[in-house]
């Protein structure tokens, strides 16, 4: 009989939970479901005094301001310099005392040069403001638009400007464009012997180049 009990006691033991043992927290599960915007943020739609502003020979137009929930929308289009892929790269929305420059964009439309007619890219851009944002006096400055250079456009359009940029600024860079398996491609020809290979290049391929800056300011009031 004591034999049994002292089996039956190291079983229970065996299998009750330890004082040591870390408890497993189980993730949580994340259900989707349709966005709810709560009353107590606003909503409203407002249209621009001045809806078409031009710097540096760029149109951009700025055609609906709006704020739904936490987001503040604003179409906006705006001439394209060439066929490149340009893109706003640059803009902030300000209120109050406060500057926001973190915004996301959402392609609408692009439409191609054509018969003389300059193209014209159209993007939604949208800031994220807290539910109390003052917008009744609010603008949204567009502060510069920006290409992304295909590989053969640092040669055809944009490395003679480059080139110029240099001799003004008098950098003692060199560029011209060299056959690199092929295809042409450009090439730091020669630099100041202090300048490492790595500082020639951040010059040379400074976003400026592949940038035109405006600004394009568009004042509105957002209120409930």
């Amino acid at each position: 009989m004591k034999k049994f009990i002292l089996v039956l006691a190291v079983f229970l033991t065996a299998c009750a939970p330890s004082s040591q043992q870390q408890s497993v927290v189980m993730p949580a599960i994340v259900a989707t479901a349709t966005a709810y915007i709560d009353p107590s943020y606003p909503s409203a739609q407002a249209q621009l005094a001045a809806p078409n502003q031009t710097a540096s020979g760029i149109e951009v137009r700025m055609d609906r301001a709006s704020v739904e929930g936490k987001n503040v929308n604003a179409d906006v289009c705006f001439t394209l310099p060439d066929t490149s892929d340009w893109g706003i790269s640059s803009a902030s929305l300000n209120y109050g005392d406060t500057i926001l420059q973190e915004y996301g964009t959402m392609l609408v439309s692009i439409q191609e040069s054509a018969n003389g007619q300059a193209g014209q890219r159209c993007d939604t851009l949208t800031f994220v403001v807290p539910p109390d944002a003052d917008l009744s006096n609010a603008t949204i400055v567009i502060n510069a638009i920006a290409a992304t250079p295909r590989g053969d456009e640092y040669c055809s359009v944009y490395m003679p400007k480059i080139q110029q940029a240099m001799l003004e600024r008098g950098t003692g860079i060199v560029v011209d464009c060299a056959d690199v398996g092929g295809q042409l491609a450009m090439q730091i020809m020669s630099k100041p012997a202090e300048m490492s290979q790595e500082q020639a290049e951040q010059i040379i391929y400074d976003p400026e180049y592949y940038s035109v800056t405006g600004p394009w300011i568009f004042s509105f009031s957002l209120s409930q």
